[in-house]
């Protein structure tokens, strides 16, 4: 009704083709600044994207640069001065951090090349859960074989272990970083309680609390 009034207060005898070429124009000049503004957004983005690219350091940087490695507080003969395992039953390889008598943080490299995995299991490496408790036990074991804390390697045994939960499996080419913390210690029982976790990529795989039975070198 709007456009036909329109129509005909500007010209009382016009026809319909008239009407038609009145209203075109305002057609075109909806449809103009949408295609520009949509050309804008589209420009800008690329240039958003590109210009997110070349700031990012690491975008450059070949993959084998950008991690650095463990740093080494304790060396495998560092470690094998404290602990009396020996192969194949040495399952810690570096200690990254250390505070005697109440944490420590190690790594375990796991490779195929390890014995258990023929067995464990042939078609798919998984790495034992019961091992994963061992190698944590032995961090456990860096932590309390320290005169300050009155534990001797002679008479140093894992006691218990409890609330263990295994999240996600460790297969071959994993890094085992396993934490030990001193929760409790009973020095007139000999008795440590401690906790562990041990991590692969930052996530959790296993988890729980270990009970360890210290003594001295004379007892």
């Amino acid at each position: 009704m709007a456009a036909s009034t329109f129509s005909n207060t500007i010209s009382p005898h016009s026809h319909a083709p008239k009407i038609s070429s009145l209203r075109f124009p305002t057609s075109r000049s909806l449809h103009l600044p949408t295609q520009f503004k949509n050309t804008h957004t589209t420009k800008r983005f690329a240039i958003s994207c590109s210009s997110e690219a070349t700031n990012d350091p690491k975008e450059n940087t070949p993959i084998e640069l950008r991690f650095p490695a463990f740093p080494t507080v304790l060396d495998i003969n560092q470690i094998r001065d404290i602990l009396p395992h020996r192969f194949p039953f040495l399952l810690v390889d570096r200690v990254i951090e250390y505070n005697p008598g109440v944490s420590a943080v190690a790594i375990k490299n796991v490779t195929i090349n390890d014995n258990f995995f023929p067995g464990h299991f042939p078609e798919r490496p998984i790495m034992p859960g019961v091992l994963m408790v061992e190698a944590l036990a032995q961090v456990g074991g860096l932590v309390m074989l320290q005169p300050e804390v009155g534990g001797s390697r002679e008479n140093f045994f894992f006691a218990g272990i409890d609330k263990v939960r295994f999240r996600k499996p460790v297969i071959a080419g994993d890094t085992l970083v396993m934490r030990m913390t001193l929760i409790k210690l009973q020095k007139r029982f000999g008795i440590a309680k401690m906790e562990g976790k041990a991590y692969v990529g930052g996530e959790v795989v296993c988890e729980g609390e270990f009970l360890m039975a210290t003594g001295t070198a004379s007892e």
